[in-house]
């Protein structure tokens, strides 16, 4: 153990000659630990935000999502396609188109999303597990009839039943494209117009998400004169367990530049953004809080340096530089952040693995959400930011101390 840290560790635990020296390292010590604890209980809660929303949107959202570089619709390379799925990473792929359209039911009206999908989309999203009623389907292949999966935005707006004693149509209007249509007069019809049954209710508890209506991908492209196969976008389902950077990397070679090959953050990158954005102002404004409480941290060191001015007089006339007393107060101030730091730590991991547990502090309103108490995910990297502001202010709140104590002169006399 070099000097200056042995010093350090012995005027920490020694007894000194006033009492209120005790006192206040005891508060600084205390101020640090709940400032630690704090620090990774919010870090930790907004951890669980993120990864409830993470979770919701993922099952409405894939794990990759590719569309046309320009233009709305792209036709799908089928040589690509084979060379996609052959990929190791790649699990499923599905095949979409969406358009916004006025939907109408029962006499009231909105504008929303008219999402068309292939059958694998229930294998690369997990929607049906998002079913408030009714059940998944899209198409009866058996009796010709085209069913919608409503969101519950929708089905709030427009008042959708769903149900074998309800068999009210949702009527879905589409501005026509071709050419012709630019200059139809009032007295034709410059919509299509098409009707289907809802089948399901679905919620991901995002208005944007809820707003959409899921039907099969014939009858969307039918509906927009997509004659040729026309496609949205291309969404993928990746296996678990798999570097998903590269998988995409392979996916971005196949395709060139011709396309945008989005992972999940990247396709709502925005909110995702916001949410960290959150993360850190909290971060930084529970820091400040804790360089506030480094100044009892100053006060308890000042007051040290006061109370070991024989020590310190001593130490010089053994030879001891002011590098060294520098340190040996630096150290001290180390010392105390440290201990302060490592009660806060086991403070707050206590508290989360109660609150995973038991969910001991509830949401207000809870009846109105998904989950009833506050979802805590605790991540190393944040222990790992806290440890280090946390250790940084302490030692930085010792440096005036310590260079007060550089200024002692020798004192002692040999007589």
């Amino acid at each position: 153990m070099n000097l200056p840290l042995k010093f350090a560790r012995r005027y920490l635990f020694s007894k000194k000659s006033t009492n209120a020296i005790n006192i206040i390292s005891g508060i600084s010590v205390f101020g640090i630990c709940i400032g630690s604890m704090a620090l990774i209980v919010i870090m930790s809660v907004f951890n669980g935000f993120e990864g409830l929303l993470g979770e919701l949107i993922g099952n409405f959202k894939p794990d990759v999502k590719i569309t046309a570089s320009s233009g709305k619709v792209f036709i799908p390379d089928n040589k690509q396609l084979v060379q996609i799925k052959d990929l190791e990473g790649v699990k499923e792929i599905s095949k979409t188109v969406e358009e916004i359209a006025l939907l109408e039911y029962d006499g009231a009206q909105n504008i929303g999303f008219i999402k068309g999908v292939d059958d694998n989309y229930s294998k690369v999203t997990a929607l049906d597990t998002c079913l408030l009623s009714g059940k998944y389907i899209t198409y009866d292949s058996i009796n010709k009839v085209n069913y919608a999966i409503v969101g519950a935005t929708l089905e709030h707006t427009l008042g959708v039943l769903v149900g074998q004693a309800f068999n009210q149509k949702l009527t879905v209007y589409m501005p026509k494209r071709t050419k012709k249509n630019l200059s139809i007069g009032l007295t034709k019809k410059p919509f299509k117009k098409r009707n289907i049954y809802p089948a399901a209710i679905y919620q991901i508890q995002q208005p944007e998400y809820d707003n959409y209506v899921i039907t099969n991908l014939k009858f969307v492209q039918e509906l927009t004169s997509y004659s040729k196969g026309e496609i949205s976008a291309l969404e993928i389902k990746l296996n678990a367990n798999i570097n998903s950077i590269k998988t995409i990397d392979k996916i971005k070679k196949i395709l060139g530049k011709d396309y945008i090959v989005q992972n999940r953050y990247q396709q709502d990158e925005a909110l995702y953004k916001i949410t960290n954005l959150e993360k850190y102002v909290a971060f930084l404004i529970f820091a400040f809080t804790l360089i506030l409480v480094a100044f009892n941290m100053v006060g308890a060191l000042w007051m040290l340096v006061l109370d070991k001015k024989k020590d310190i007089s001593t130490l010089k006339s053994m030879g001891a530089t002011n590098d060294i007393i520098r340190q040996i107060f630096i150290a001290e101030g180390f010392l105390l952040s440290a201990f302060g730091l490592f009660l806060g730590c086991l403070l707050a991991i206590s508290l989360c693995f109660l609150q995973q547990q038991f969910g001991l502090v509830k949401l207000t309103g809870s009846g109105n959400f998904i989950i009833d108490a506050y979802p805590v995910e605790m991540r190393f990297t944040d222990f790992i930011q806290v440890i280090i502001t946390v250790l940084l202010i302490g030692t930085c709140a010792a440096w005036i101390p310590a260079q007060r104590a550089c200024k002692i002169t020798n004192i002692v006399r040999i007589e």
